[in-house]
């Protein structure tokens, strides 16, 4: 149920917090002696690990505040932030230093995860024997391990280098300096291991949102794509196939909450509209204009590729005067169009006045709240960390890069099907060199997995960062002017209110 993820606004006191982290003793106070004593307990506790999931600047986004990850294509050529203070726009314009309020508040929110998964891991551990089984417990420290390397993965890819925090932290021990990228890396592998370990298969449909072995299994593959250990994505997918994931038959569907169920659907982060604060942001829009604030640009849209599966600078079906006719029907249910129908209750087109004539229409409502939607009105869409598409993707591009190709259609293929689109043999032809199917493999990762905030992950693993900016700068947008800087621009800067507040942390190399 969507309401297993609550704030424990008790249990999981933050007392006497700035918004600082290494300023305060610790992120997790816990009432000592009446707590961490049975399951339920324990159960509440990694409850209350999921919900720092919920946190704006992490997977619930924000309009008119620093940016949550939703919100991330913005960092790539995929998306245009017109409201640059949101963090994404100011950043690509190089307009941001250490002191930028949207570094402090991604950074601040992972360590609040982390706080409560040490916490977690500490005190499940200690549970008596007489009040909860060891498979309960093996399962509950899964949970906390897959999350807490989750938290540290968002600043291993972000910041690179961070101080690595493994156990409960007192004020005595509060202030601890960074750790190299290579030590986080080697934590968040144990972490994952640990889960995989653990971790079920599925739960019951009521407990439907908690972390399983296939996420597990996924976000170790992800993890190792990263850093480009391709065997090692083979032999952690390999594993997730056989779990029994599947394609959701309709795209479109997906990212609405009809589509929240779906056996795609590896792991999400879940939000329900309640009395408990649980809703997000980013599915939300405007009632003039969809999704003012993150408006799709022109180059997406022109990679999306006809029905034959052609570019549309070779398919004798691309009509200028109407680009979205004949395209993969992954355009479609993705990014509105002027004189689409964009708030259905209202019967309301869509005029082209965003800033790029575009909007986004994957996962943003499509119907208008009894209040009207405004710019902070709260939404129950679930956001999607890891689907069976990207697995089959990841694995896809692992065995390219590796020159193990004949499995490479496929895996692809079976994405393009289901979209709607050409299979590679009937349009690229087979045969093809190892350099054509990683081109293929990546140019769908970009058209399926559009404003799922994997964009950034994408082009920095790939080293085309450079070629990214270039793409957005030529874009025809209004006042924009991305500017790359080297490192600068796929590296945050560690917070100066962290810097501030700890004199053993010192800024990241890239940053001096």
């Amino acid at each position: 149920m969507k309401k297993l993820f609550i704030y424990l606004t008790v249990i999981l006191t933050i007392s006497s917090c700035s918004d600082d982290f290494l300023d305060r003793g610790s992120l997790t106070q816990l009432a000592e002696g009446n707590f961490w004593l049975t399951e339920a307990d324990a159960q509440l506790g990694i409850n209350g690990v999921y919900a720092a999931l919920q946190s704006r600047a992490l997977y619930s986004g924000n309009l008119n505040g620093n940016a949550g990850i939703p919100q991330y294509d913005g960092l790539s050529d995929n998306v245009f932030n017109s409201f640059k203070w949101e963090g994404p726009g100011i950043f690509m314009e190089a307009n941001v230093d250490p002191a930028t309020p949207f570094f402090n508040s991604f950074w601040t929110a992972n360590y609040v995860g982390i706080g409560r998964a040490n916490a977690a891991i500490s005190n499940i551990s200690n549970i008596s024997p007489d009040n909860i089984s060891e498979e309960s417990k093996g399962v509950l420290l899964g949970q906390a391990y897959f999350l807490r390397a989750l938290f540290y993965m968002n600043l291993a890819v972000y910041f690179e280098e961070a101080p690595l925090i493994l156990e409960v932290q007192t004020l005595e021990t509060a202030y601890v300096p960074k750790n190299s990228y290579n030590e986080i890396k080697l934590a968040i592998e144990e972490d994952l291991a640990k889960a995989i370990q653990t971790l079920p298969n599925s739960y019951p449909g009521s407990q439907f949102g908690y972390a399983t072995k296939g996420a597990a299994l996924s976000l170790a593959a992800r993890w190792a794509l990263y850093n480009q250990e391709y065997q090692k994505v083979v032999e952690f997918t390999n594993e997730t196939l056989g779990l029994g994931y599947g394609l959701h038959n309709n795209y479109g569907q997906l990212f609405t909450e009809a589509g929240e169920l779906s056996n795609e659907i590896v792991f999400s982060i879940r939000f329900i509209i309640d009395q408990s604060n649980n809703t997000e942001t980013f599915s939300g829009t405007f009632l003039g204009a969809p999704k003012v604030d993150d408006s799709p640009m022109a180059n997406l849209v022109d990679d999306y590729y006809c029905i034959d599966g052609l570019p549309i600078s070779e398919s004798p079906l691309y009509n200028p005067q109407n680009r979205k006719e004949n395209r993969d029907p992954r355009l479609g249910a993705s990014i509105y169009f002027p004189g689409d129908i964009f708030l259905v209750d209202l019967n309301r087109p869509f005029i082209g006045n965003t800033p790029t004539g575009f909007g986004r229409r994957k996962y943003t409502r499509n119907q208008a709240s009894p209040e009207g939607i405004a710019v902070f009105a709260p939404g129950g869409q679930d956001f999607y960390l890891i689907r069976y598409a990207d697995v089959l993707l990841m694995r896809a591009e692992a065995l390219a890069e590796l020159g193990q190709l004949g499995e490479v259609y496929d895996l692809v293929n079976q994405v393009r099907v289901r979209a709607g689109m050409p299979v590679i043999e009937d349009v690229e032809g087979s045969g093809l060199s190892q350099g054509q199917l990683i081109d293929i493999v990546r140019h769908e990762r970009r058209v399926e997995l559009a404003f799922e905030s994997l964009r950034f992950f994408d082009l920095k693993r790939w080293g085309t960062m450079q070629e990214g900016y270039a793409r957005a700068a030529a874009d025809p947008v209004g006042p924009f002017n991305p500017q790359y800087r080297g490192r600068r621009s796929e590296v945050f800067p560690i917070p100066q209110s962290e810097l501030d507040a700890n004199r053993n942390l010192v800024q990241n190399p890239v940053w001096n």
